[in-house]
């Protein structure tokens, strides 16, 4: 592990939270802000000012809601503003920066052996593996489910909305199901906002509610190893 100050980033649709390592003059090391509707990258670097003005970091993760490739965003953000591609993150913030897909940085601090699945159900769906310690960020939330809409939008915050709880959660189940067959994982693990609202004794024995709070750890071990070659969307240890 490093030494190193690490300011994690964990961009949601609702909201926007910071959590920091190393000794700080507060004992504060978890903070957030509402996103703003649309929120730009810009609007990203200001809101991280003003809530976390008295923290020092040597470092930033950036958990982001869409694919990430080279270090970088690879499409814009469905539910956010444009202008995340073209951005840089690195003269922004005054330090280097590592950046990951947001379900893929909480799944990767979820991730306990073998083969494991997640689900980070919150405003979108967003879906990641790890296998043999090696991050497989998806984007399987856009394939399609049934009557025209997609994974995302029966899972999402707008499935949630339209359908009702009970509905919502039956379409889990059926999603729970289908993708571990497809991915062959050995146990899944539901993330996001969202999943505050399962219990642990409705879920399927190997379906597993986990921390928001492990996005944080993520964060951290994208920073791991500090070899000059390191890729983040490589391996780690677990």
């Amino acid at each position: 592990m490093t030494d190193k100050r690490i300011l994690v980033i964990d961009i949601g649709g609702i909201s926007v939270k910071l959590s920091i390592t190393g000794d700080q003059t507060t004992q504060e090391t978890i903070r957030g802000f509402p996103t703003p509707a649309l929120m730009t990258p810009g609007q990203l670097l200001e809101g991280v000012n003003q809530v976390a003005t008295d923290w020092n970091y040597d470092v930033v993760s950036i958990g982001y809601p869409g694919p990430v490739k080279n270090n970088h965003p690879w499409r814009e953000p469905v539910n956010l503003g444009k202008g995340w591609i073209d951005y840089d993150y690195e003269a922004a913030f005054g330090c280097p920066v590592r950046m990951i897909n947001d379900a893929a940085m909480q799944a990767l601090g979820s991730y306990r052996g073998d083969d494991m699945l997640f689900l980070g159900l919150g405003t979108g769906l967003g879906t990641a593996m790890i296998m043999n310690n090696q991050i497989i960020p998806l984007e399987a939330a856009h394939l399609p489910f049934r009557e025209g809409r997609n994974f995302e939008q029966v899972l999402g915050k707008q499935g949630l909305d339209k359908d009702g709880q009970e509905v919502w959660f039956e379409n889990l189940l059926a999603t729970i199901k289908l993708f571990s067959y497809v991915f062959c994982s050995d146990y899944v693990v539901l993330g996001g906002g969202n999943a505050n609202r399962i219990e642990q004794k409705d879920l399927p024995d190997n379906v597993y509610l986990g921390s928001n709070d492990n996005a944080f750890t993520g964060g951290i071990l994208l920073w791991a190893d500090q070899s000059p070659d390191h890729d983040i969307q490589q391996r780690y240890a677990s």
